[in-house]
Parts: structure tokens; sequence; C-alpha cells
């Protein structure tokens, strides 16, 4: 299970995706983000899965990498999906047991949660898997520069937001390698009561978190003894530049979310 976890991956490939610009990569997943949200229908609620679809295609990345990135959250989905299907009252469609009832009004709330939160942990796990750590940190600072002239600190800020991103995955393959050590020491991780499994979590917990903070000691000491001082004076090996295609993309994504409000008014109107 964990070697599934793919977050705050990159894979670096040559596709139009791969090309684009950081800084305009980050603006469109939030318009995705805002479409997936303000679509109120399910033809509303297609325009973002489209646009979805086309940004996946043309990454030229593989279906199971996606695959893999849904299995980690399959349990959140199921219990939000229950949670919507039998409590949410409506016309009953089907009853279970003559206590449990389920609605259509549950079931279409059901499927469209579903949708959604597939979508948006798809969409924004492709901005990870197409941009480097340094190239998001890069984008991230530069987007927030104009803050500096209030004293808002952009280069900590995404200095901070990339080294977690970029030590999802350490602490996921350090996490397997100290259950791993644990099995092999007779400690039975997949049995027994929950209670049970939850007090089996804290050989594994206690040498991960030491393993975390020397880590970050040694980042830290690293960074110093290179004469790291924050963003003050610092230039930059290779420099965003935006072209003609980013531009013609976020005007897409801008069409793509007229799209939704369109159809958002036709149910309102109709």
């Amino acid at each position: 299970m964990l070697k599934d976890i793919t977050i705050g991956q990159y894979f670096p490939g040559d596709s139009a995706v791969h090309k684009l610009d950081a800084r305009f990569k980050l603006v469109i997943t939030g318009i995705f983000i805002v479409m997936l949200f303000s679509a109120q229908t399910f033809p509303a609620l297609c325009v973002p899965l489209v646009f979805f679809i086309i940004a996946f295609a043309a990454s030229k990345l593989p279906v199971k990498l996606m695959a893999k990135c849904m299995r980690p959250i399959i349990p959140v989905i199921v219990i939000t999906s229950m949670l919507n299907l039998f409590f949410i009252d409506g016309v009953t469609v089907v009853s279970l047991l003559g206590k449990i009832n389920i609605s259509v009004q549950g079931l279409k709330t059901t499927v469209f949660m579903i949708i959604r939160l597939v979508a948006l942990i798809c969409g924004s796990s492709l901005l990870t898997y197409t941009t480097s750590p340094i190239t998001l940190t890069d984008a991230i600072e530069q987007m927030l520069k104009p803050l500096e002239k209030i004293k808002f600190p952009a280069h900590e800020l995404a200095m901070m937001m990339t080294i977690a991103l970029r030590f999802i995955p350490t602490l996921i393959e350090e996490t397997d390698k100290i259950m791993s050590a644990q099995k092999a020491r007779g400690a039975e991780l997949d049995s027994g009561t929950l209670i049970e499994r939850a007090k089996a979590l804290i050989p594994i917990l206690i040498p991960l978190f030491v393993s975390s903070f020397r880590r970050a000691e040694e980042l830290a000491l690293a960074m110093e003894c290179r004469c790291y001082n924050g963003g003050e004076g610092r230039t930059k090996l290779r420099v965003l530049v935006s072209d003609g295609s980013d531009y013609a993309v976020l005007c897409l994504s801008l069409l793509f979310f007229c799209g939704v409000i369109m159809l958002n008014i036709g149910k309102i109107v109709f």
C-alpha cells in the first residue's frame, strides 16, 4: 500500500504539459479546482472532466500512475459515500432490511461527490507529476513576490512547501522500511482488533519521528554549511519564461470555466 502512494513525486518527460510554465500550471490547476467545486449539475461537472482528460492525454503519463494515486484514498471515498448514501433524505428507491433507505437524492449526491473527489485528486497530482520540486518552488516564490513589499516571507514559504512536498516520498519509503524491519522481528501489524493494530503502530511511529528529526537536522546543517541565507541576492539557474503556448492553455482553461458557468446558469433558468 505504501509503495502505491505517489504524492509529491515527479516523473520527467517531454510532453506539452511538462513544458508548460510552472506559474501557469499553478494558475490553471487553481482554475480547474474552482471549476470542480462551482459545477452544480452533472453536465457542468463533465466540463472539468473533459479538461482533465485532455490534459492527462497531453502529459503522456501512464494510466496506472493515476490508479496508484487513487488507491490510498479509497477508504475515504467509501466512508464518505456511505454517509451520503444512507443519511440523505429523499424519495426512497431501495430499502435495506426495512430500516436503511437509499434515496434518489442520496444516490445523486454520492455519485457527484465521488466524481468530484477523484477528479480533484487526479488533477492536483498531475501538477506534481509534471513539475519538478525546484521549478515549483521558483513558481510559487515568483507568484508571491509582490507580497514581499508588506514583509511577507515569500521565499521562505515557498521553500518550506517544497521541502515538505519533496520529503513525502522519502518518509513513505522510510515507513515501509521500518514496517518491514518490525515484521522481520515478529511484529503483527496486519492482524488483531483495531485497538491492537493502533498499539502496534507505536514501534513504527517512534523510529519514524526520530528519523524525521534527524533528517531535518542534517538538512539544516547542510544549508548552513552552504551559507544559505534565504532569497535575498540569490539568482536562478533556470529562469522561468512563458510563451504563447502558456497563454493559449490559460485561455482554453478560462473557456472551459465559462462553459461551467453557462451550464450552471442554464440550470437556474430552466
